[in-house]
């Protein structure tokens, strides 16, 4: 009797080794354009098409260079997906350990950032190049757990032979992509991979559901951050008398005054201080607000001003920098990190590379990945009021630091070579 696709999908679950055997026959023959026993499921088929027209070899696996460690760290600290790895560790790990799975998570672009779970399932993913830094897009790898599900913005199971290179018909694979709730952008790809064997088709349902949580818990974090950013819009806004909305950085409004409110404005991709013609409210002129923009519509007069940046490093314990400007003032409290940033800034107006950076607070230049994810951190608050390549502040900006009395007590936690070498010199504020 002839099997259907859907036939076959749950035959694997009873008898893997016979799906697997009517795969090859349905991958050999579809490859060389004869008659397949059994029609490729319409989602394989056409990953299989792609894979034909973009002369990816079905006989021989490809591997692309490993990202550096360095680059790795530098991903995983820049991607949204860091903030939901405990939820799908929390809803995958346990069981995928127990199945004999291991959970995979790879970013946009189709590189490997995270792999966890069973010890012999990651060695036998070495084998097949499944590794921290790998390359698995479908145009690089073939038909895929990773690549493919990023390519059709859904879930997909990929079982033995449906791998488009041979080399990976040992293996099964199911992922779903994970989107940004802000944009629906893709962010990343998470998938739950093993030997064949370990295949089962309620596997697809199980890993959407934990992408689809994720994707929950994305936007549990916008909306506390639209929260946060509306406190600090609140006394801004208080102060203006014309129409102006805050937004944060994707254009989610935040709060508004004299104008009604739209749930999200349209910003431009690049965006700087001063006067930007918006679609929906024409001319504006914009200010960063920690986590966000302040725009005034242009029937609103703003008044020229200069911006004054003040770090104040006077008490040891709790550090602040505060931003003064034509709309009135706010201020964010300094990690201990971000402080010697920004003292390190304040005392090179002409600016720094990260290179140097990483000289001044580690003794080593070498450590540029840790430097720049941290100015992406301080950047968030500060946005347009700091240039980058060489990290510095922006040129209009009037930057006073303030000092503690005592040489001894600034940063007296501070461990950075630059900052040992200035408890000497400095004193009082300048």
């Amino acid at each position: 009797m002839a099997l259907s696709p859907t036939d076959v999908t749950q035959l694997a679950a009873v008898d893997s080794a016979r799906a697997a055997r009517v795969l090859s026959e349905v991958r050999s023959a579809t490859l060389s354009g004869q008659r397949a026993p059994v029609a490729p499921r319409p989602v394989i088929e056409q990953s299989w098409g792609r894979m034909l027209r973009g002369g990816v070899d079905p006989d021989h696996g490809f591997r692309s260079g490993l990202l550096s460690r360095e680059e790795v760290q530098r991903r995983r600290e820049t991607t949204a997906l860091k903030h939901v790895l405990p939820v799908l560790r929390e809803g995958l790990l346990s069981v995928a350990d127990i199945a004999h799975h291991i959970m995979v998570v790879a970013d946009e672009q189709g590189r490997v950032l995270w792999r966890e779970g069973s010890s012999p399932v990651l060695r036998k993913a070495d084998g097949l190049g499944l590794e921290l830094g790998a390359d698995w897009r479908e145009e690089v790898v073939g038909t895929n757990g990773v690549g493919t599900p990023a390519v059709v913005r859904r879930p997909v199971q990929v079982f033995a032979s449906e791998h488009f290179v041979r080399t990976h018909a040992t293996w099964t694979c199911t992922g779903a992509p994970v989107t940004d709730p802000r944009d629906g952008r893709l962010i990343g790809v998470v998938d739950v991979s093993g030997p064949l064997e370990t295949m089962h088709p309620a596997t697809l349902a199980w890993v959407d559901s934990v992408a689809k949580l994720a994707e929950a818990r994305l936007r549990e974090l916008h909306l506390t951050s639209l929260e946060q950013l509306r406190a600090v819009a609140a006394p801004v806004l208080a102060r203006l008398a014309g129409r102006a909305a805050v937004v944060d950085r994707d254009g989610w409004t935040a709060a508004v005054t004299g104008m009604p409110y739209t749930k999200r404005i349209a910003l431009p991709k690049s965006l700087s201080p001063g006067r930007r013609w918006l679609p929906a409210l024409g001319q504006c002129a914009l200010e960063p607000l920690p986590g966000g923009w302040l725009i005034r519509t242009a029937d609103e007069p703003v008044p020229r001003g200069a911006t004054r940046i003040v770090v104040d490093l006077a008490q040891p314990r709790r550090r602040f920098v505060t931003v003064s400007g034509s709309a009135g003032s706010w201020s964010h409290e300094l990690s201990p990190r971000h402080a010697e940033l920004l003292y390190l800034l304040a005392l090179h107006r002409s600016g720094r590379s990260a290179a140097g950076l990483a000289g001044d607070l580690f003794g080593d230049p070498g450590r540029t990945v840790t430097v720049r994810a941290e100015m992406s951190r301080v950047r968030r608050y500060l946005g347009g009021f700091l240039d980058h390549r060489p990290y510095r502040f922006c040129e209009d900006a009037d930057v006073e630091v303030l000092l503690p009395a005592d040489p001894r007590d600034l940063l007296p936690w501070s461990t950075a070579p630059a900052v040992v070498a200035a408890r000497a010199l400095s004193g009082g504020t300048y």
